[in-house]
């Protein structure tokens, strides 16, 4: 019997951060978009802040750390006001993990940092290999580009999500279980 997710009036829902990270195909998107709608939530995805950039010619080549800049900005901007933002990015070093934190200084929001992993090796390489971008002109990123990025191991507590073996709905009512429980305490 699956459990009705908790829903908060908007008196006593609390703001929050929800920073979604991992690598390109473990779902994390899915996860990220799904969330923010439950939620009412702003919703930062950092690869269409980046192609957004790409295309204005503003910056030739490579956009570097302006995309996630943009993001921490624009999260800061909506926890001031109140409003719950759902972060959906690689999010692969501490110095970029500690700066979401940072957008939510400041502010009464909870953080919460979810790490979004498939575990099945074969399962992820056929995600990233059959994927097809959403996003006008970008181009998903190789299996290759996938295991040679940069990624380092976490180093403070955070929710891992294993997306490898479940169904969508399943993971997203195990991953609101463990936001619902952290946002009440």
């Amino acid at each position: 019997m699956r459990q009705k997710p908790q829903q908060f009036s908007p008196a006593e829902k609390p703001t929050t951060l929800i920073i979604l990270s991992g690598l390109p195909g473990t779902g994390k998107t899915t996860l990220a978009r799904l969330l923010a709608h439950q939620l009412g939530a702003t919703y930062l995805r950092i690869d269409t802040i980046e192609q957004a950039l790409r295309n204005s010619s503003a910056l030739a080549g490579s956009v570097g750390d302006a995309g996630y800049r943009v993001a921490y900005a624009l999260a800061a901007d909506n926890l001031q006001l109140g409003k719950s933002v759902v972060a959906d990015s690689v999010n692969p070093l501490r110095i970029t993990r500690d700066a979401w934190r940072a957008a939510a200084a400041g502010t009464t929001a909870r953080v919460i940092d979810v790490e979004v992993v498939c575990s099945n090796l074969a399962e992820h390489r056929r995600r990233v290999e059959s994927r097809h971008s959403d996003i006008p002109g970008l181009s998903p990123p190789t299996w290759r580009e996938v295991i040679d990025r940069e990624y380092h191991p976490w180093d403070r507590p955070h929710i891992t999500m294993d997306t490898a073996n479940s169904p969508v709905d399943q993971v997203m009512a195990t991953l609101w279980s463990l936001i619902s429980h952290s946002a009440a305490g």
